[in-house]
């Protein structure tokens, strides 16, 4: 319950939760640097294996679906665990995938890998916010969940660039490497600062499943799952985009992704504080935007001039993220655990989802400019998800409250 995670805190030094938050933040850069970095290398992948561009893309979207199975699968089946224990079993599994994906000798066994390498990634984050929030006072929560999910952020600004130059100076197997270290690195941080409580309050599965069936909960993942899709279309194929149409060299390649991840920054703080003064109709303005992004981006593609700043542009496209998962805790009730790693699960079938749909475009001859397009239907399909979930809406209903620790 909330009183018992709040009787927690007093127990834990500022510096104590500092360092426990830098831990968890930790694992949020070796995921994002994870799920990402292949997005930069897809043309070293492609040429490493025989395969092409588009067959990459179906990689990307493998992890993805990985994300999409084990977020709701292992948030139930490890909710009688201690959570120090799970996330310690969580990200140590994150380790083993990513260093078996650094020595996948075929595509195949490439995306087999990268499947099982996604299970754990939602249920770490649904776990490390409940402890992020359980460590300080009912009214920082939100500020503590922030602070884990920075660690997401900044590996889209120096994460992502970075392992990218590491597998154009290398090979793309060491970018996997490198986030397999860095997920041991999160282990270990985790097992030195996080102590173990015994008394810590643990979720029911049961409860959770119950009030997870919702109606307003579904079409708020329904919404994450469509509407976020058009950002991960484009980002998907940015480096070919870059190489084939803008015609920079591949050097160019980090300062795109680091444009990106300053978008991504920005947009994270804007979200919330759209989402703040408006409530969920900021979600509509976020997809509007979105539309008009994803349409402006083929023109701006034809110039170095423009594509550096439409990638930024494309990057604020994050800010939908703080918005729907405060909306999802408004409305989610007792199924804070399994809401928290499902709307994960929603992001990445919107990582799935995008790419598929902008490898079929290339493919059938559209031309690499195609994915703004195609993203750009997405996210007016996000907005007819969000005309549903508006209309949908009881006259004065109040939200629920969110709950962060239950029994």
């Amino acid at each position: 319950m909330q009183a018992q995670a709040s009787r927690t805190a007093p127990a834990l030094s500022p510096r104590a939760v500092l360092l426990i938050e830098l831990a968890l933040a930790m694992g949020g850069f070796s995921i994002g640097t994870g799920e990402f970095a292949i997005m930069g290398l897809m043309p070293e992948v492609a040429r490493g294996l025989g395969i092409s561009e588009p067959q990459v893309g179906h990689v990307i979207s493998s992890y993805a679906l990985g994300v999409v199975v084990g977020a709701p699968l292992l948030a139930i089946f490890g909710a009688r665990l201690a959570r120090r224990q799970l996330l310690l079993l969580l990200m140590g599994f994150f380790a083993l995938g990513n260093f078996a994906s650094a020595l996948a000798p075929d595509y195949p066994t490439l995306m087999a890998l990268r499947f099982v390498t996604g299970l754990p990634h939602g249920a770490y984050f649904g776990v490390a916010m409940l402890v992020a929030a359980a460590m300080v006072a009912p009214q920082k929560r939100a500020q503590a969940v922030a602070r884990v999910l920075m660690g997401l952020t900044v590996a889209i600004l120096v994460g992502n660039p970075l392992a990218t130059w590491l597998g154009q100076w290398g090979s793309w197997r060491l970018a996997f490497v490198l986030v397999g270290a860095i997920a041991m690195l999160t282990v270990t941080l985790v097992a030195l600062f996080l102590p173990a409580q015994r008394d810590e309050p643990r979720s029911s599965p049961l409860r959770e499943l119950r009030a997870f069936n919702r109606r307003d909960v579904w079409l708020a993942l329904a919404i994450s799952s469509v509407g976020f899709a058009g950002m991960f279309c484009v980002f998907s194929y940015m480096a070919p985009t870059l190489l084939h149409v803008t015609g920079v060299t591949p050097g160019w390649i980090p300062f795109a992704l680091a444009a990106f991840g300053l978008g991504g920054i920005l947009g994270n703080l804007l979200g919330g504080q759209l989402f703040d003064r408006l409530g969920f109709l900021a979600v509509a303005w976020l997809l509007l935007w979105s539309t008009l992004v994803l349409l402006a981006f083929p023109l701006a593609a034809e110039s170095p001039w423009t594509v550096f700043p439409a990638v930024f542009a494309v990057g604020t496209m994050v800010s939908l993220s703080p918005a729907l998962q405060t909306h999802l805790m408004d409305v989610a009730a007792e199924a804070q655990t399994l809401a928290a790693a499902s709307n994960h699960a929603a992001f990445n079938i919107a990582n799935a989802l995008g790419p598929w749909l902008g490898g079929l475009a290339i493919s059938a001859g559209f031309g690499w400019t195609a994915t703004g397009y195609v993203g750009a239907a997405t996210a007016i399909g996000g907005l007819l998800v969000f005309a549903l979930a508006w209309q949908a809406r009881r006259p004065g209903q109040a939200p629920a409250t969110p709950l962060v620790c239950r029994d």
